[in-house]
Formats: C-alpha cells, structure tokens, sequence
C-alpha cells in the first residue's frame, strides 16, 4: 500500500492513512462464498470512480476446496492484480499457511482465529489481526446461515479497515439478492453490520483511498466473459449455439439468457459438434451466429469449422483457454490453444485468430470478430483465456448508440449472383441470405466440396488451386487493414518483450519496474494472431533480443507457441521464450526473473 499518514481529530483515537491502491486477497474454501467478498469489493471500487483488476483460483471438483480471490484496487490505473498483498484474509489454517508469504514484509494477516492459529515466526514478520469470524457470525445471524454468513461478516470487517462507502456496499449486498425472499437480504446485512461493528484488534492504523480525480467516473464493472457476451450481443448476434464446459459456460449462459430480449435465440445443442453446426446454420441464414466452447470442445469442433471455411460461411468461434491438454486444469489459465486454433483443421484451411488482453478489450474485440467474420466471409476464433474470463475490471461504459448495430440480412432482390466469384480483386466471397430473389434463376449452392464459382462441387484441379488462392488472398488483404503494431516504450533498445493474451498487463509492469531500474527494454502486444501483422519485423530489427513470454510449455524445441510462430514467419534466431504452466498468471516479479536469468544465460 502507497500511504500518507494523517492524524485523526482525536488524539486518543487511531491514524488514518491515506492510500493509492491496496491488494486485498482471500482465502477460503470455495463453499465459504470468498468470491462474493471480492466481487462485492471490485463492484464498490467501479462504482467509486477507482480502478481494480481481480484474480481468483477454484478448484476443478464439484465438492470445492481451497480457493482464493484477490482484488487490487487503486485510484490510479492497474494493469495486473498485484504480486504481493497488503491484507490476507485467512479463514482456514491451510488459507493462513499456503498464503502468508504472499504477504507483503509488516503487512496485514486477518484470520478467523476460530480456525487458524498463527505461528509465532509469521508474527515477527506481519500485522496479525484475530477475529472469531464464525462464532460472531453465529452470534449475529443464528448458527443455522453462519455458514453463508460469514463472507458477509468479513466483508463488513474489511469495510471498516479501509473505511469503505457503507451505504453502497449495503446496496450491492441488496442488488445481489434481488428477487429472493426479503429475510435473506436482512440476514445479509446483519452480518455485515456486525463485522463492520467488531474493533479490529491489534491493527495500529485505518486506511482510506486517496480521493479520485474523476478520470474514472462513468464504469463498468464486470468480468471478462460478461464483456465478451456484451460484446457479441452490441455487434448484432443473434443466435448462438453451445454445449457447456469449464470457463466457457459462463457465456453461454448470459447469451441464453440476454439474447432473447434482443429477438435472439441460444440453443444449448447434445454436444460440441452439434452445436457448431448449428451455429453455421444461423450464419448461413444471413446474420453471423457465435458458437464456443475450451480446448476440448475446440478438438470436436475442428472439422465443421473446416466446412465453414471451404464454404465461406462467417462464424465467431470463441474459445476460453484452460490448462490443457484433454481436461487437462479446468479451472486454471494456460495460453497453450494458440496452435489449435491456427492450424486446427485439416488441409490448407486459413481462419483469423484474435486474442483480447483484458476484461475491456473482450468487449471491443467481440464486436471485431464478428465484423471480420461479416467482411471476409470466414470463421473467426476469439482466443481468451481463464484469467481473462474470471477476473472482474472497471472500465470506460461504452458508447453504445454508437456501437451497437443491426447485421440483419438484406434480403433486396438481385439480377444475378456468383458468390465465390475468382474476378473479385479482394478475394472476398459474398454470399445472399436464403429467401433472397436472383432474378436469373440460378441460385448458388452450399457444400464441403471444392466447388466452382457457383459452388457446385468440382474435382478439377485447376479450380481447387484458384480457390485456395482465393481463400488465402482475402486474409492476406485482411492483413493490410491491421493497425501498426504500437511498442510500449522506446522503439529500439536491449530486449522487446513480446507477449499475447491476459499476459499484457503485467508485461507492462515488469517493464515499466525494469526501466525504472534503469533497464533498456520495451515491450509489444500482438492482438492479431493470424494472420499476424505485417512490419513485426522491423520492430525486432531495433532490439537485440527479442523475448515472447507466455503461459504455455516451451516445447520439444524449446519455444512456446507464439514464439514457434514468430520464428517460421521470421526466421530470426534472436526470437526466444519464457514459458510457464503452472495454472496462474504471470506475476510482475516473475517476468523481471526470468529476463534476468536469460540476459545472464546470453552473457
């Protein structure tokens, strides 16, 4: 925590600091409802004009286990959920053992002293604050709910810490349980009072966030799927089909339930192939349809996806990456579907990948994805990941008169029509919604078959050549519409981080941390996957090495995806990786490491 100490009116009682941002994490079991305190925390920090970044671990059982939530915020901006916390927040001895050392030197440890007994070492080296969560719980709402209760309970106690508006917390505690009978929302705020009520302990000082400067007035605060699903829906899709799996399922669920007060349809389909048909389907019938799934689901879906992209049929297939391969870490963050979902497919079949980099960024990319897919007749494949999916930022609202749009089919009559026309100079196939009237009478025809203009199945060779042509040249000028790639920092310098995905904010802290230092690096983001921007070579030529860092295994060669990638376009040898798999995101800590150790492997 950045703090300046104020003394409070009253000698006797306690200081007041002020702070510019504060990492608060918690651990529990995921029964215990620790992802509800630090919603509750980051909603609060959106609607306080503040900006937070979240980060949460659950278990892959349906019985639960031990879990975490660890909400950063600050008034100033935050691009990573923080290396160290400033407060842990123990429930359990396991919370209090496993996460003590991710604890700040002298920082905060509250702990349910019901459960946990501290150790006589970690008390030399932090603030202990003891609180008998449960039994106050107990106390305060009757044994029966103390269960679900004390979340609430701690809730009010870290309200009081960091002297949070009480007022809007009470209204979130209501918004959440809207709808259910008016007893549990009393219940809830009776446990949150009598937290907010208990003198915490020991702690030598309160805190408080530093006034904001009201950059950040009008948020929003959600995770990365709910950005994403907004995002689909402002872009105009109207139809989605899925089949539910770990982190994707969060999406489809909001689509099944938002989409049909827009006039839309979700289908939930008997598997994964189904409902990428499906999907395919509705985007044949004239106005791009989504479809998702994880790695898994990815697999099943690759040979309709095929199909799709033989017969040109725009489609958004979002894929939200887990820890691979087979089920693999459902529930952890790995970037290591990059490869499915470039190459996936069998013979030559060209497709775009995009990846956001955060929670916003979901939201904008959705809306991008379906316009390439609208543009250049071709499946999309949004590559988020689980840190992405899970984690809860404020953002900018969106313009949304400006952004939302209508992809409705035009169904206007035509004198005739050659959807996959070879005298196209850009290569693009455009397709007539069905219903629509070709004077001529020849109406075209959809297939997996290489075809002819027409899209009447050939096996000559010569058309099978100048199709693939054609298929090839549309992303190529694709390609050419990209932005330049923008370098975070100087344009030339020692080392060029390079990373994609959820990687992008702690990238750019660790630099920013390095540079401080006195460092010479700088740093890219590539959004675009493939096809992958143009000039990325010219940036590499200022740099004498160039570092991809990314959540995937370094590989039988020993690079990552990306960097695989990077390599076969370049063939530039500087082009090398750090590589982890250990299910979380990169800490900033980590990334300056791991750069110091290949600097020094280089020497």
């Amino acid at each position: 925590m950045s703090e300046s100490t104020t003394a409070a009116p009253d000698s006797s009682e306690r200081k007041t600091s002020e702070i510019s941002e504060a990492v608060i994490r918690i651990a529990g079991n995921s029964q215990d409802g620790i992802q509800a305190i630090g919603g509750f925390l980051a909603r609060l920090a959106g609607r306080s004009e503040q900006d937070v970044m979240t980060f949460m671990t659950i278990p892959s059982t349906i019985s639960g286990g031990p879990s975490i939530f660890q909400v950063r915020i600050g008034t100033g901006e935050i691009l990573s959920s923080g290396d160290e916390a400033d407060v842990l927040l123990a429930f359990y001895q396991h919370s209090y053992e496993n996460h003590i050392n991710f604890v700040k030197k002298s920082g905060i440890v509250l702990y349910d002293s019901d459960h946990v007994e501290p150790s006589e070492e970690h008390q030399k080296n932090y603030r202990h604050v003891g609180v008998a969560v449960s039994s106050l719980t107990v106390e305060a709402i009757g044994g029966s709910a103390r269960d679900k209760g004390k979340n609430i309970f701690a809730l009010g106690l870290i309200t009081r810490m960091f002297d949070l508006n009480v007022e809007k917390l009470k209204k979130l505690i209501a918004e959440r349980f809207k709808g259910k009978p008016e007893s549990i929302t009393t219940t809830a705020h009776n446990a949150f009072d009598a937290g907010y009520a208990q003198d915490v302990g020991n702690l030598v000082d309160l805190y408080e966030f530093e006034e904001p400067d009201g950059k950040l007035s009008n948020q929003v605060v959600m995770n990365g799927n709910e950005a994403l699903a907004y995002g689909l829906i402002a872009a105009g899709v109207r139809f989605g089909a899925g089949y539910p799996i770990t982190p994707w399922s969060d999406i489809m669920e909001l689509l099944r339930r938002e989409l049909p007060k827009y006039g839309g349809t979700f289908m939930q389909c008997e598997d994964e192939i189904a409902s990428v048909s499906m999907a395919i389907g509705g985007s044949w019938g004239g106005r791009v349809a989504v479809t998702g799934s994880s790695g898994p689901g990815i697999a099943l879906k690759a040979e309709a996806i095929g199909w799709a992209i033989m017969a040109e049929v725009p489609l958004v297939v979002v894929d939200v990456q887990r820890g691979g391969p087979s089920t693999g870490m459902p529930t952890s963050v790995e970037q290591s579907d990059l490869n499915i979902a470039v190459f996936g497919g069998h013979g030559d079949s060209p497709r775009v990948v995009i990846a956001p980099a955060h929670v916003e960024d979901a939201f904008y990319t959705a809306i991008e994805a379906v316009n390439i897919a609208r543009k250049y007749s071709v499946p999309v494949i949004l590559l988020t990941d689980q840190a992405i999916a899970t984690r809860i930022e404020a953002f900018a609202e969106p313009n949304l008169k400006e952004l939302c749009q209508d992809i409705s089919p035009d169904l206007s009559a035509v004198a005739d029509h050659k959807p996959y026309d070879l005298d196209a100079n850009d290569g693009i196939t455009r397709h007539l919604a069905p219903g629509t009237r070709v004077a001529s009478g020849k109406y075209p025809v959809l297939t997996g078959l290489e075809h002819d203009e027409m899209g009447h199945p050939t096996s000559s060779r010569e058309l099978h050549m100048d199709m693939q042509t054609k298929r090839r040249r549309k992303l190529q000028a694709l390609r050419e519409s990209f932005p330049a790639t923008q370098v975070y920092g100087p344009d030339e310098g020692n080392i060029l981080v390079v990373g994609w995905g959820s990687s992008q904010g702690p990238i750019r802290e660790a630099v920013d941390r390095m540079r401080g230092a006195g460092e010479s690096v700088s740093a890219i983001h590539i959004r675009y996957l493939n096809p992958l921007p143009d000039k990325l070579d010219e940036i590499f030529s200022g740099f004498h090495h160039v570092v991809v860092v990314e959540l995937n295994d370094e590989g039988l060669n020993g690079y990552g995806q990306l960097a695989q990638l990077l390599r076969a376009k370049y063939a530039d040898p500087k082009i090398q990786s750090i590589c982890k798999t250990d299910g979380l995101t990169w800490r900033i800590g980590e990334i300056v490491e791991r750069i110091h150790g290949f600097e020094a492997a280089q020497k």
